[in-house]
């Protein structure tokens, strides 16, 4: 009979992914994830393969419970006028005025593109579904917003408020008045009349 695991895979995530997020993949080290996690190094590559198994699970966890969960209204069938701003408010807040880990750190995928992880196809297969993925959402929240824009000007606002969005989750963790800035913009985006 197998030795039980003394440990739940969840909770070890996202603990990694807490260190992950506050220091990146290259300046995490084995000992920073042993001491997070309560595991040796034996059992994070049993359980994980290596490091990079463990930041890769980290960044699922990332996506599942930061990022699906608040784009979710934006997914429905019948998307809400008012979703889209209720999104970029609830992210203003999240990185502006809490002392979340999206406020101290930033975007944690956003963040390993800076990083060698940057030019992997792996990581950027991931970067290119999550962006896509957002890009679709705020695409959902402009068409139910604004149905009297043209397609050319949905696509237009799209592109801007998902561009905002990127910025200033690039931005947050060295200048958070210039994240709620650039939230602000995206916002008054969403209020300007068809031309």
């Amino acid at each position: 009979m197998g030795r039980t695991r003394a440990f739940t895979e969840v909770d070890v995530v996202r603990s990694a992914r807490g260190v992950f997020w506050n220091r990146g993949y290259e300046d995490t080290s084995l000992p920073d994830l042993e001491a997070a996690t309560g595991l040796n190094r034996s059992s994070i590559y049993h359980s994980f393969g290596s490091k990079r198994g463990l930041f890769d699970a980290a960044v699922e966890s990332y996506l599942d419970d930061v990022v699906r969960p608040r784009l979710e209204p934006l997914r429905v069938d019948e998307v809400a006028p008012g979703a889209l701003e209720t999104y970029l408010r609830g992210l203003r807040h999240a990185m502006v005025d809490e002392d979340t880990a999206l406020a101290k750190n930033g975007c944690l995928l956003l963040n390993a593109t800076g990083s060698s992880l940057g030019h992997e196809e792996g990581l950027a297969a991931v970067v290119t579904a999550y962006t896509t993925d957002l890009r679709g959402a705020v695409a959902s929240g402009v068409a139910a917003r604004r149905p009297d824009l043209s397609p050319e000007g949905r696509e237009l606002l799209t592109t801007t408020c998902a561009g905002l969005v990127f910025a200033s989750m690039a931005i947050v963790r060295v200048d958070r008045a210039a994240a709620a800035a650039i939230l602000d913009a995206a916002l008054d985006a969403l209020e300007c009349p068809a031309s």
